[in-house]
Parts: structure tokens; sequence; C-alpha cells
């Protein structure tokens, strides 16, 4: 049976709709199509929902049906809404869309757009020399039926070596390999995770994590990190786990996506006994553990001072080498990952034997390939703080020493409408409320700093434009945020 979104409803989603000021100002039919096509953007308004009569989303926003109807037809034109007649609207997106690794909607043919949603480099240029050796390695795996459910055992020693060179001493059976990061983490769960189990996750985080918790039904409770370089609150953390006893705490120590930070040394050994104390399983993404900046020397790993096996570190290949090679793995105790390997026999079997022999090239040649990227980043980071301070100065922005992003304090609560402007500009963000839970951190905004200086500078150029057209007819009245189940 199909849903359907009631007009009160809608109209609490679409909240300020109404045509942006500035020097191109829309009309409101215009204006309401672009609010509707921006809630399937990032999820908030489901695809394939029954959306209200015209008569009664007109009431709902009280405005005339007659705007109503022609947003209504902008839809269909654009692909966002199929109509039969005495049926009612459906949701919908038009067919030469794709899935952007943020959970955006992004439109594959649109070329002058600059996207900011994705924090993720281009390949780097030992991917094809990679991609040719791995051809070369394959035949001697094709006598066999291709299921590796832990990994090839080429890519597992090298994983297993990566981490023991950072001093956690790791054996390959400590290793199965994924089909990414989000893949780790979503076997984790099935593994380690009840329905309706508690989690506690920093606030803000990353936001294909909350998909992952919100799809097992997690009690989610959240820590709050500090705006500026101070991240995490050691007492309320440690107290946070102590006091709620969760399930499991999912935590980012190296380069917090989205803000940067850097946890230290010894709240890392405080969390895993305060863990242990309460019951409760780390899971600890490691994402941007190789893209340390300005020489940034990097604490041990958390899982160091895990004499329990409470600590399951995920990672992958993502970040430092390329999202297209979806190479992922777990690192934890030998019998946690064969529990694992176990679960994942419903799930996709294994991973393709070609991306991990790839891997294991690419995994071969990283003292190079990191260092390249490092330097890229940095570079590519400053260009994007220089822009920021020249264009946007009342933009508060906190250095981040690694990773991939910056964590912008904007000069009001304006994230989701600077996002919406944006979009006309031709650049498209990620708003600060898609990395929480509750529609609230409408004062931040991520900025990667992956693409070329070049594109960062101009992006950063269109936004300003757009930020003085949001004030050119005054300051908009803002609404609390409403908490979406």
């Amino acid at each position: 049976m199909t849903s359907q979104v009631r007009g009160a409803q809608l109209a609490r989603l679409l909240g300020q709709w109404h045509a942006l000021p500035g020097r191109r100002r829309s009309p409101d039919y215009a204006a309401l199509a672009a609010a509707v096509r921006g809630l399937l953007a990032d999820g908030r308004l489901p695809l394939g929902v029954r959306l209200p009569a015209e008569r009664e989303l007109a009431e709902a926003l009280r405005i005339s049906r007659t705007t109503v109807t022609a947003a209504y037809r902008e839809l269909r034109e654009s692909g966002h809404l199929a109509s039969r007649r005495g049926a009612g609207s459906w949701t919908m997106l038009p067919g030469n869309h794709r899935m952007a690794s943020t959970g955006l909607w992004t439109p594959q043919d649109d070329r002058d757009m600059i996207d900011l949603g994705v924090a993720a480099l281009a390949a780097p240029p030992e991917l094809v020399p990679a991609a040719r050796a791995a051809t070369e390695d394959l035949p001697r795996y094709l006598g066999g039926a291709g299921y590796h459910p832990t990994g090839i055992i080429e890519l597992r020693e090298a994983i297993a070596r990566a981490y023991t060179e950072r001093g956690l001493p790791t054996s390959p059976e400590q290793i199965m390999v994924t089909s990414g990061t989000q893949h780790a983490l979503d076997l984790v769960l099935r593994l380690a995770l009840s329905p309706g189990g508690g989690v506690l996750v920093e606030s803000p985080t990353y936001p294909n994590a909350l998909a992952a918790l919100a799809a097992r039904r997690a009690r989610i409770t959240t820590h709050g990190l500090a705006a500026d370089g101070t991240g995490w609150d050691a007492d309320l953390l440690l107290g946070s786990i102590r006091q709620g006893r969760p399930k499991l705490a999912y935590l980012i120590p190296e380069f917090q996506n989205p803000t940067g930070h850097l946890m230290p040394t010894e709240l890392r050994e405080r969390l895993v006994g305060a863990a242990h104390a309460a019951g409760t399983d780390l899971v600890i993404d490691e994402s941007f553990v190789d893209l340390p900046l300005d020489g940034t020397a990097l604490p041990p790993p958390v899982a160091t001072f895990d004499r329990h096996s409470r600590v399951i570190s995920i990672g992958g290949m993502s970040k430092p080498y390329w999202g297209g090679l979806r190479i992922g793995w777990v690192r934890a105790s030998a019998p946690q990952v064969q529990r694992l390997a176990a679960a994942r026999v419903g799930v996709d079997m294994a991973s393709p034997v070609l991306d991990q022999l790839v891997a294991v090239h690419l995994l071969a040649d990283a003292p190079a390939i990191v260092a390249a990227r490092r330097a890229q980043l940095a570079t590519q980071r400053d260009a994007l703080i220089d822009a920021l301070t020249s264009r946007l100065p009342d933009w508060r922005v906190t250095v981040p020493r690694g990773g991939v992003t910056l964590w912008v304090e904007l000069d009001g609560p304006i994230s989701s409408a600077l996002a919406r402007a944006a979009e006309e500009a031709g650049v498209r963000l990620a708003p600060g409320p898609r990395f929480g839970l509750d529609g609230t951190l409408e004062r931040f905004l991520r900025l990667p700093f992956t693409l070329p200086a070049a594109d960062l500078a101009e992006a950063v150029g269109r936004l300003a434009d757009v930020r003085y057209d949001l004030d050119r007819a005054g300051r908009p009245q803002w609404r609390e945020p409403s908490v979406i189940a």
C-alpha cells in the first residue's frame, strides 16, 4: 500500500519554502517546486509517497490552488512527480540522477555544478597500473569458486601489516575484507546490535552511519563536539558511557567527520577502560587515519588499549585512494571475525577478487600514494581557507590537522536555506542538519577540500554571492526546527 503525506505534514517539512530574496527572485510556484525537490534530494521526503491533493496543500500553506497546480506541473515536467487522473501524484526521481556518497541525489549531466556534498578525491594515477597488475594476478584465483568471506589472504596480510606498523600487532585472522567502510559498519551492527539497542554517537557525525543505525532501529544518544579545536569533552563522553551503558558507541577519533578533530591519547585509553566497565563495544571508524596533514603525529590506535575485545576497528580505501574501489575492512578478534563472516553469507557472500587484488597493489605503493595525497589535500585546504577568509570573513573555521573537510560555523542559522540557494548558483552542499539527528546544526556547514583549488575558489565566490542575496531583502524569520521521525 502506497504511503501518503498529508497537507499539514508536507507544510511542516517545507518550512520557509518561499522564493528566496535577491536579485533573481523566483515565482512562488517555482520556489515551491524547488523546495519539494530539495526534500527529495536529502531524503526528508521519501520516493513513492503520494502527495496531498492540490486543494489540501494550498489550504495548509495558505496559498492559492493555482500556485500548487503550477508547482505540481513543474515537478511532473522535471521528472519528480508522476500523476494519474483520479489516483493522485507520487514522488519519484528523473532517470538521469544518481545517488551521491552523501545520500543526496545528483544529476549526472550537470557539468557546471561544483559538488561540495562529496568528501572524496578523484582516483590517483597509480590506480590504472595497479588494475593492470591485478588482472595478471587474477588467473591463479580462477580455478576456485571465488568466494572468500573474510577476503583473500594477500589483502588481509597487507592490512594486518599496516596495523602492525602503526603499533598494533595484528594477524590476518583478525581482518575481514568488506565492500567499503559502510559495508563494514553494517555487518558489525548486524552482529553486535539488536533492534532497539542503545548506541552513542558524536554530534555532528557521519550521515550514512546515522542511516545505518536507523535501519537497525537503534536508540541513539549523542555526545556533542565542541565547534573549536577542543573536540570531545572527556568527562561528558566517559560519563555518557558509564551512565547510559549503551550497547555500542560509534566514534571517529582520527580527523572526525565532519569536524576534523583528533582524539588525544589519554582520552583513547580512558575511553576503552570506561567501555569495558560499562559493557559497551566501541566501533572505531578509521576512514581518515591515513590523512594527517602538516606533519601531525598520530596517537596510538584506540584498539592498542583494548584487553577485552571491546574495540572493533573499521576502515577502508575510499578516502586515501578512491571511492570507486569498494574495499573496506574490519579489525577485531579472530572469533569476532569468524562470526562476522558467518553473518556476511546472508548479505553478499564475499568481496570481488579483482578489486581486492587492485587493493593489494595500491597498498604496496602506499607510502608514495599517501604522501602525494597529503600534499594535495594540504594545498587545497589552504586554498579553501584563503578563499573563505577573503570572501566570507564572518564565517569561522578551525583549521583541521588532517582529513578532508572543514566544519564551518556560519554567521547565522542559514545552512539549509544557503544550500537551497547555492544549488541554483551551481554549488551543491551538504547542510549542517544532515550531520545530526534532530534538524539542528543550522549554524554549520561541511566543506570538503577534495576538489582542485580553482574549483574551491569558484565555489566560495558563488557562495559569497548567494549569502549576499539572502540579506538583500532583510533577515528571514526562522522557525524552530521540527523533529521528523
